[in-house]
Order: C-alpha cells, then sequence, then structure tokens
C-alpha cells in the first residue's frame, strides 16, 4: 500500500503544472539558467529513472533536501510528524468515545432525543473540514476573542513554564482538535447507532433478558459489546481520511504538522518534502490499520478462536 501511494505521488506531482527550477532561479532567468538548474536538480533524467534513483534513496534513508529551503527532508519531518500524530491521535480518541456515547444514547432512548443527535450528527458529518474551522475561529477568536487561531504555541511560549505553558498549548489546541473531532463524531455516531440496532433484535439479547438482566446491563454488555466489533473495523478505515483532513486543518490553523509541510511544498514544487511527507502519512494510515486489526481480534474473542484454530 505504501510503495502504491508513494508511486502514484511521484508520477502526479511531477505531472502537475509548475517547474521547481523556475521558482528557484525566478521569471526573468533564461531558458540556459533553467536548463542548468534542472541538471542539477536532476530534473532532466526521464522520470523512471528519476524514480528509481529516488526510491533507492529513499529506503536507505536518504530522504534528500528540499528544494525551497536547503534543509534536510528527514529534519523537517522528524520536526513535523508528532505535531500531526498528536492532533491526529487526540481527535481519534474523542471522536471515538464521544461518538460511541451519542450513538449508544440514541440507540437507547429513540424518540426525540434521538431525531434531535441524529439531524446534529448528520449536519456535522456533512460540514466540509475547511469550513468548520474558519467558522470556528470566526467565532472563538475573531468574535469571542477567547482562543488562539494559528499556531501550536504563543510567541512567549518558551518563557512560560508549568500550568500556563500547559495551558498555553491547550489553547492552542483547541481550534483544530474540535474540528476534526466534531467532524469524526457524527460518522461515529450514527456507524454506532446502527449497529446498536441491529444487535438488539439478535437473539442472544432476547436470551439476556429473558433472564431477568437489568436493561444497562443487557445494554453493556450485549448490545453495545457486539455492536463495538464493526465499529473497532471502522477505526483503521477512518484513520485515512482523518489524515487527509489534517492536511487542509493544519494550513488553516498554521499548526505545524506533516499535512501544512505538504501543503507548502506543494505551492513550491518541492518534490522530496511531498514525497517524504506522503510517504509518511502512507506508513501512519497502515499502522494504525495494524492496530485496528488487533483491537477488532482483542473485543471478538470469535477473532482470537479462528485465528489459534487456523495456526493449529
Amino acid at each position: 500500500m505504501v510503495l502504491g501511494v508513494i508511486t502514484m505521488m511521484f508520477f502526479l506531482i511531477r505531472l502537475a503544472p509548475g517547474d521547481p527550477a523556475l521558482l528557484l532561479v525566478g521569471p526573468t532567468a533564461s531558458q540556459e539558467q533553467i536548463a542548468a538548474q534542472r541538471r542539477v536538480l536532476g530534473l532532466d533524467r526521464p522520470l523512471p529513472q528519476q524514480y528509481a534513483t529516488w526510491l533507492g534513496q529513499f529506503v536507505q534513508g536518504d530522504w534528500g533536501t528540499s528544494i525551497a529551503t536547503g534543509r534536510s527532508v528527514m529534519a523537517m519531518i522528524s520536526e513535523a510528524w508528532p505535531a500531526t500524530v498528536r492532533l491526529v491521535g487526540l481527535s481519534l480518541v474523542l471522536s471515538y468515545l464521544l461518538g460511541i456515547l451519542v450513538g449508544a444514547t440514541q440507540a437507547s432512548l429513540g424518540g426525540r432525543v434521538d431525531t434531535t443527535l441524529s439531524v446534529v450528527s448528520v449536519t456535522l458529518f456533512a460540514l466540509p473540514g475547511y469550513w468548520l474551522g474558519l467558522m470556528l475561529v470566526m467565532v472563538f477568536t475573531y468574535w469571542a476573542r477567547v482562543l488562539p487561531a494559528f499556531g501550536a504555541a504563543g510567541f512567549d511560549a518558551d518563557y512560560l513554564t508549568g500550568w500556563s505553558r500547559v495551558a498555553d498549548r491547550l489553547r492552542h489546541l483547541a481550534l483544530p482538535l474540535a474540528t476534526l473531532t466534531l467532524i469524526g463524531i457524527g460518522g461515529t455516531a450514527r456507524y454506532v447507532r446502527g449497529a446498536m440496532l441491529d444487535v438488539r433484535g439478535a437473539p442472544h439479547v432476547a436470551i439476556a433478558r429473558a433472564k431477568g438482566l437489568s436493561p444497562v446491563q443487557v445494554t453493556v454488555k450485549h448490545v453495545l459489546r457486539n455492536a463495538l466489533i464493526p465499529v473497532v473495523t471502522l477505526l483503521g478505515l477512518s484513520l485515512p481520511a482523518l489524515f487527509s483532513g489534517a492536511v487542509f486543518i493544519e494550513a488553516i490553523f498554521a499548526w505545524p504538522g506533516v499535512g501544512r509541510i505538504m501543503v507548502e511544498a506543494v505551492g513550491a514544487r518541492d518534490y522530496p518534502v511531498v514525497m517524504a511527507a506522503t510517504a509518511v502519512s502512507a506508513m501512519l494510515v497502515v499502522a494504525g490499520n495494524l492496530v485496528a486489526e488487533a483491537l477488532t481480534a482483542w473485543v471478538d474473542p470469535r477473532i482470537r478462536t479462528a485465528a489459534n484454530a487456523g495456526a493449529g
């Protein structure tokens, strides 16, 4: 999967309009100067040869040098990926916890509560992330003036200590995290609600009620537990959407993550940075899918039994 993603990105970014050599030498440069700069960057060779060279260097840990900044791409990504993982990871945890709570409430109570929460969750799920982010900036930054809109820390962050430093980081994290989380809650809630309604009519739930278990015990132990199995599978499928959404969110809020670097690199036709950021994002998505598979086996004992039987 990672190889397929980076191969497609390699050829697509080079087929896109724009020439990094022209951006470096300026619009008044002669054709000879542009051609010389292309030779320096290795862009005068055939695309298959460029790809083979780049891939060989990449797997050896040589991610190249940024065309726009002259910095090591490895150093740039190393500085940026923790911020992306922190933002996406927290958003994933909050959106699933709150989404499960909202979906379980809908399935359990029904009626007007279900209708109202359904309208809210569908609306959140349908909202474009960049639009929601801009609306949150308008409300909480420009109107209420309670939360900052840009960056991961204030200008005076280096002089802050203790709880003041923590509070500053949390205030800068609030809006980008809220944007990703609100969208994630809508999809998770709808999925949990549907899964719980399907499980509620299963024979084992009727048996549990016949045994005299309380409604809370039936809901938690027999309905919600079984409904979480497809939801855990959804976890792996939602990671690509989260990372792709984080690209625009990081650009809007100037969040110092891989997504922001990628957006700036695309604008500058900075091929090495775009390729490295794409590869890192793809690897994080694959790692997330593996975690989701492990969680699925943990939630559903039948999967562990089948795996052990196959191994035996």
